[in-house]
């Protein structure tokens, strides 16, 4: 069929022609919004879940969600090797500006502005990183302090303050949160416990992997308490057939019910396995309706088309040592793995495993869902690894 009407969206982050399974956590968000307009206490939003289960997508779509309500959004990402200040001021002054034009905000949002002059001012030596304009002069003993958290916590209560003159609700969306480092998490939970107490119209909707909740807890104890942490998993059965058929039949092309499932059986569910083997299945087909034979045809090259993107880009990151033991970790199967197993695997013993344990949990390749446990944080990596280092010569082989 014509691959340039192909409606299946496989990409990081790329929105798909349905998002099918989200509507609970959508208007969870929303209600949350417009509690917190009205002054009413409402928890944050963590999404947190595997690679590959849409929390890039359904985080952006709560922010479309949010704007069509006219809060005021701000999208930052929080990648590796990058302080949360540095991505979070610009988009916050932006926000602030925003909020002076209007004439009911204007006088909060200018401090708000002189708030953040004056968080530069000090710590720019301790966040090196930071790159931001500065459109008023910084006012003495505003978030000028030099300590993150106090600091972070005077300029959001600005915002705060800014917001709820404007009679709208400041929205911050992190994408990729597990990244942030523990004391600069600790001041942004602070910064927004703060802001709740004074019932400030300031709250944040978060995405990251599985270790999000427990990074959160770690870094202050009432997170739990401040957050509400919806699981984003592999869609059901019903949405993940949603999911392929209902993109199709806007094209006019069905799906037989046997590829459906098939896809469904490959894919487990997962929604961005969906999209590459629905993109893949439709570019195989020769006419309406995909057949479960062309599901069969297409599954090789959708595996051939994740080993070079979705699993190598992460395969590449690793040390040699970091690969044998997810190989190690692949050849038990799925997990999770008790960490003496896998060293088992590896002749090893499991203290001297510690390192790269850690180096792994902090790349995000893996987790622990219960302590002494470990498991991938990427769907299906474990067939990934026995296909890219089939075999047994993997053990004392340099990769």
């Amino acid at each position: 069929m014509n691959p340039v009407t192909n409606p299946y969206a496989p990409g990081a982050g790329s929105p798909p022609p349905e998002l099918a399974g989200r509507d609970a956590v959508r208007e969870k968000m929303s209600i949350c919004i417009q509690r917190v307009r009205l002054g009413k206490a409402d928890k944050s939003i963590m999404l947190v879940g595997l690679r590959g289960v849409g929390k890039t997508v359904l985080l952006d779509q709560m922010m479309r969600d949010a704007e069509a309500q006219g809060v005021v959004a701000i999208r930052i990402e929080a990648p590796e090797g990058r302080s949360l200040p540095a991505a979070l001021l610009p988009q916050l002054r932006l926000g602030l500006l925003r909020l002076s034009r209007l004439e009911k905000s204007k006088d909060y949002a200018v401090r708000g502005l002189r708030a953040l002059a004056g968080f530069v001012g000090k710590l720019k030596v301790t966040f090196n990183d930071i790159e931001v304009g500065l459109d008023y002069e910084a006012e003495p003993g505003l978030a000028d302090n030099g300590d993150l958290e106090g600091d972070l916590t005077a300029l959001l209560e600005q915002v705060g303050k800014a917001a709820q003159s404007a009679e709208t609700v400041v929205v911050i969306y992190i994408d990729e949160l597990q990244y942030v480092p523990e004391p600069q998490m600790a001041a942004l939970i602070s910064a927004l416990h703060r802001c709740a107490q004074q019932k400030l119209p300031l709250i944040v909707a978060g995405a990251g992997l599985p270790q999000l909740r427990g990074r959160m807890g770690e870094a202050k104890s009432y997170a739990e308490r401040l957050f509400a942490f919806p699981p984003i998993g592999p869609l059901g059965e019903e949405d993940a057939t949603d999911a392929i058929v209902k993109p199709a039949a806007s094209e006019n092309v069905a799906v037989d019910e046997d590829a459906v499932k098939l896809i469904v059986q490959y894919t487990q569910g997962y929604p961005y396995f969906l999209q590459e083997w629905g993109k893949h299945a439709w570019d195989v087909a020769e006419k309406s309706p995909i057949t479960k034979a062309d599901v069969e045809k297409a599954s090789t090259e959708a595996i051939a088309a994740l080993d070079e993107s979705f699993f190598r880009v992460r395969f590449d990151r690793l040390t040699p040592t970091e690969k044998r033991y997810l190989r190690a970790m692949a050849e038990l199967g799925q997990g999770p793995h008790r960490s003496g197993d896998i060293a088992s695997e590896l002749g090893r013993e499991s203290s001297s495993l510690g390192p790269v344990r850690s180096s792994l949990i902090a790349k995000g390749m893996i987790w622990s869902p219960t302590h002494g446990d470990t498991a991938f944080t990427v769907p299906l990596f474990d067939d990934f690894m026995k296909r890219i280092m089939p075999g047994r010569d993997w053990l004392n082989a340099e990769v």
